[in-house]
């Protein structure tokens, strides 16, 4: 428990420290996070399922994350960022992801489609999801961390509400299949506590209405939690109980952002309509 305590506490410091530092801190800090949380999911497929492109994956998924990253900011700071370079980038996608097909070619391998499927997987569900978070900084022009870091507090939120209230009133079982720990009363709980903070968030930031910052704190709680249940699912589909062990007593990088997955991109989505 101990463990457990100090390596969250220094997680929490570290998320929140790469978002405070500025645009470019927080745009190297997440690329490379990303990186490693693909290269986290592309260790565990290669132990149990297929064997997926490490190098070819993470090439396309650092292409992926810092082209549409630098496209984000050629749109808000067109003066520092050359548009045309940013879209070069942006067309050389298709060249670097023929890659993945290409070397199978040379691979033997009973089952080439398999390392291919799960090599495109890998940047679809954790690159993707990073973009999105990276790109919710900027909904409204210039660089504001009010909106990763609501989005982290919110997060935060909602899993501390919903394992507490699960813990002392949860009898409900959400979705046993894949998580059999989680609770309906649990999953409510969550989403009063991740509302009640997005409240306090409204009162002291005012880029959006107090009701707006509730409506993401409810999307969070929902997208989050459905993240966390593809997680489960991916790990009970390979039977593993952890995705790593780089965060001691928390698991892996996937534990730690399962609930990033599907939800940055549907807040980004809604932030994209109402703040712009």
């Amino acid at each position: 428990m101990k463990t457990r305590a100090i390596t969250g506490i220094l997680f929490v410091i570290v998320m929140v420290g790469s978002v405070l530092l500025g645009q470019y801190i927080f745009g190297a800090f997440y690329l490379v996070l990303s990186a490693f949380t693909l290269y986290e999911f592309y260790k565990l497929v290669s132990e149990k399922t297929a064997k997926p492109d490490v190098g070819a994956g993470i090439i396309n998924g650092v292409m992926v994350f810092a082209g549409f990253a630098l496209l984000t900011l050629s749109n808000n700071m067109a003066l520092l960022i050359d548009y045309k370079t940013t879209h070069a980038l942006l067309f050389l996608l298709p060249v670097s992801a023929s890659m993945i097909f290409i070397r199978q070619l040379f691979t033997r391998s009973l089952m080439p489609f398999n390392n291919i499927a799960y090599t495109c997987l890998g940047v679809l569900l954790v690159i993707a999801p990073f973009t999105f978070f990276f790109a919710m900084a900027y909904t409204q022009g210039a660089y504001n961390f009010h909106f990763p870091l609501a989005f982290l507090i919110l997060l935060w939120g909602n899993d501390t509400g919903a394992y507490l209230v699960g813990r002392s009133f949860g009898k409900t079982k959400l979705f046993e299949r894949h998580s059999p720990k989680k609770t309906w009363e649990g999953f409510i709980g969550g989403i009063i506590i991740s509302a009640g903070i997005a409240l306090i968030i409204g009162h002291f930031w005012g880029e959006l209405k107090w009701n707006q910052w509730v409506s993401i704190a409810i999307l969070i709680s929902c997208f989050g939690t459905l993240g966390d249940l593809v997680e489960s699912m991916f790990k009970r589909s390979i039977n593993v109980k952890d995705s790593g062990s780089i965060l001691p007593g928390h698991g892996g990088l996937l534990d730690r952002f399962d609930g990033l997955l599907i939800a940055a991109p549907v807040v980004y989505t809604y932030l994209y309509f109402i703040a712009t």
